[in-house]
């Protein structure tokens, strides 16, 4: 397991707030209360493991296939649907979405290998990420991938009430690997995928998913 590149700087800064914050406690504010200065270190040490776990990224052996669609992030399956999708396509798609707590593993990956033809970045709001509105309100990401037998697979990346910042690492014209890391939402979150109506889908509401491992769906 290694850290992700977006977690070094956070973790070392907070490391060092919380070491400055227990050494004050310990030699000025709470000197003559060790009961107080015990509680501090342990409330310390668990923030700052909850920080490195929130930034893991898991040694993992992904799934590959041309027809295959892979989970892009580890969470739950909350919608299975058919949905119009009206930025891109605009038309009906069947829509898998799955939530992201603050307990998963935060990257994001590619669901197909392909190309980018569409990528678009929107600033907005943070509403809960199971809110009906939360993928056409929210800060969110809209990637289209053309896989590699032709079929298009587009992927939101949404911002919750928590999540409040998101990375990409992907453009438009860019070639992409099928389980390669193409972004990071930080502190729980979304992400839709939208695929053809004949997809077949692999997975129901309530299954837990594994970014870059889990099979969502098969491609026409």
């Amino acid at each position: 397991m290694r850290l992700h590149r977006e977690g070094y700087t956070i973790m070392l800064t907070t490391g060092l707030v919380l070491l400055a914050l227990n050494l004050l406690a310990y030699f000025y504010l709470f000197s003559d209360n060790p009961t107080a200065i015990t509680l501090l270190l342990v409330a310390s040490l668990i923030l700052f493991v909850l920080i490195v776990q929130f930034f893991r990224v898991p040694n993992r052996l992904l799934t590959t296939g041309d027809t295959q669609v892979i989970a892009p992030a580890d969470g739950t399956v909350v919608v299975i649907e058919e949905a119009e999708e009206g930025e891109y396509f605009k038309a009906r798609r069947r829509q898998i979405s799955i939530f992201m707590s603050p307990l998963n593993v935060h990257v994001n990956r590619n669901p197909v290998s392909g190309v980018v033809r569409y990528f678009k970045y929107y600033p907005g709001k943070y509403l809960v990420a199971w809110h009906p509105k939360s993928s056409t309100e929210n800060e969110r990401t809209t990637v289209v991938i053309e896989a590699t037998n032709g079929v298009e697979v587009l992927f939101r990346q949404i911002a919750g009430a928590v999540a409040r910042r998101i990375r990409w690492y992907v453009k438009e014209g860019q070639p992409v690997e099928q389980g390669q890391e193409m972004g990071f939402i930080k502190f729980g979150s979304r992400v839709d995928v939208f695929l053809p109506l004949d997809a077949d889908i692999k997975v129901k509401i309530g299954d837990r998913t594994k970014g870059g491992v889990t099979v969502i769906a098969e491609l026409p």
